[in-house]
């Protein structure tokens, strides 16, 4: 039975007769992976990334190198969760980690902590960034390439004058296709001034439109100096350009932003030469055999007309048959047409007279109930007039009636009198008199002025006259 320390490790077996100390594979490997982690504990360590993998539980696994070794390295999801840039092969980093044993294999891993990129890797990774982010934009989306002209007749090149890249497209192009034209848009294709200078080439080359197709094009190097075509500004330039543009930029393993964003991507720069216009000698043959087709097919024609013209000759009749037939034919239509106009005339007669009919009986029918309507509305008419006349003479009788009663001139007929004072106004009670007053009395004949030295009261007269009816009354 194997026996543990207190860490819970694997002890080493007793010694054997001979002296020498018998270790279990499993006790042996802890023990190594010990004596590692207290030897180097955490130590940092630079190399390229290789065979980058993420397993889906989050965990990544990979190789650091360098030009002479290798070492396997792991990172946790909890570690690999807080690397703020994407870890792909190729990319030179620099990684803390923990030098230990994976036991089930015996194999000597780093068991990374943290990650940062340095030299070249971090290019890579900026690299990897603008692609995404195009991408995800729509920028290299196949739908948004335009087409490139069958046969052109001038091309553009945007590229340095020194370039040796020049001279090799201006050479294929020579060599290949002498029937185009060739205009230079010079920029500078290395240097921080370069993205920019290569932009406003293709912004000329837009303005002036004297091309049919671009090139886009710079011999090979490492990745810096081919760092003026992963501008993000000249991708933008080139999806921008009204001009088809092919890259041929490097060598056939280099990739750069503008690959992507062109429209058509060759290898290098002879390739986008060899690729922009078809070689003269492939269009001197194609129409070679065009014309060796148009002959044919031309002959083909002639020959197929010539046996419609004799069929059709063969079944040409002769003018006096086809006169003869005319003429019959035309006699039978004649007789066709004049029955056909007889009958038809017969039909509208019949259908007019009928609706003739039909509108007369309907007519006399209408006159009729609307001469009934006439005589009743007169009637009714005639007798609300005469019982509104009724109604308005009955009105005025009372209105007449009631305008005698209320008329002045009838009181003062039945003995009555109005009276004034000399400034106009109305007497209607005796203290609006005073000694020496003018009263003016009017009855319905005449009218008198009454100078009063005094005013006495006396008793209302109707008041009198009503007592005395109450007290003479049975």
């Amino acid at each position: 039975m194997a026996l543990r320390d207190a860490q819970g490790r694997l002890a080493p077996r007793a010694p054997a007769d001979d002296g020498e100390r018998t270790w279990s594979v499993a006790g042996l490997a802890r023990a190594l992976a010990d004596a590692l982690q207290a030897r180097f504990g955490a130590v940092l360590v630079r190399g390229e990334l290789s065979g980058f993998t993420r397993a889906s539980s989050g965990h990544c696994y990979f190789t650091l190198r360098d030009d002479t070794a290798q070492l396997r390295c792991v990172m946790f999801r909890q570690r690999a969760m807080q690397v703020d840039f994407v870890l792909a092969d190729g990319l030179q980093v620099e990684v803390r980690a923990v030098v230990s044993l994976y036991e089930p294999r015996g194999d000597l891993q780093l068991n990374v902590e943290a990650v940062r990129r340095t030299g070249q890797g971090a290019l890579l990774e900026q690299f990897l960034r603008l692609k995404e982010k195009l991408r995800a934009e729509g920028l290299f989306d196949q739908e948004h390439k335009r087409p490139l002209p069958t046969y052109p007749g001038v091309v553009g090149i945007v590229t340095s004058t020194q370039a040796a890249a020049l001279r090799d497209v201006l050479v294929t192009l020579r060599r290949r296709s002498p029937q185009v034209h060739v205009v230079l848009y010079p920029a500078s294709v290395q240097g921080p001034a370069a993205a920019g200078e290569l932009a406003r080439a293709l912004g000329a080359a837009a303005a002036r439109a004297e091309v049919d197709v671009l090139l886009l094009v710079r011999g090979g190097g490492a990745l810096e100096d081919l760092w003026a075509f992963n501008d993000e500004q000249l991708a933008r330039a080139i999806r921008a350009s009204p001009v088809p543009v092919i890259s041929g930029v490097g060598h056939e393993t280099d990739f750069t932003i503008a690959d992507f964003a062109a429209d058509l991507r060759a290898p290098t720069p002879t390739a986008a030469a060899e690729l922009c216009a078809p070689a003269l000698v492939d269009l001197r043959q194609a129409l070679t055999g065009l014309d060796t087709a148009r002959v044919a097919a031309l002959e083909r024609l002639l020959a197929r007309e010539q046996q419609r013209l004799d069929r059709l000759q063969l079944r040409l009749p002769t003018p006096a048959r086809s006169l003869h037939r005319a003429v019959l034919q035309l006699r039978d239509l004649g007789a066709r047409l004049l029955a056909t106009h007889a009958i038809a005339l017969q039909r509208r007669r019949q259908a007019l007279d009928a609706r003739a009919t039909r509108l007369g009986a309907a007519a006399a029918k209408e006159y009729a109930r609307r001469t009934g309507d006439l005589d009743a509305l007169q009637w009714r008419f005639e007798a609300g007039a005469a019982r509104a006349r009724e109604r308005r003479f009955a009105t005025l009788d009372a209105l007449a009636r009631r305008l005698r009663l209320l008329n002045p001139a009838a009181t003062l007929e039945r003995g009555y009198c109005l009276a004034w004072r000399s400034d106009g106004k109305l007497l209607e009670q005796v203290d609006m008199l005073g000694s020496g007053a003018t009263l003016v009395l009017a009855t319905s004949r005449s009218a008198a002025r009454l100078e009063l030295a005094t005013v006495d009261a006396v008793p209302h007269p109707l008041a009198t006259l009503l007592h005395t009816g109450v007290e003479d009354s049975p």
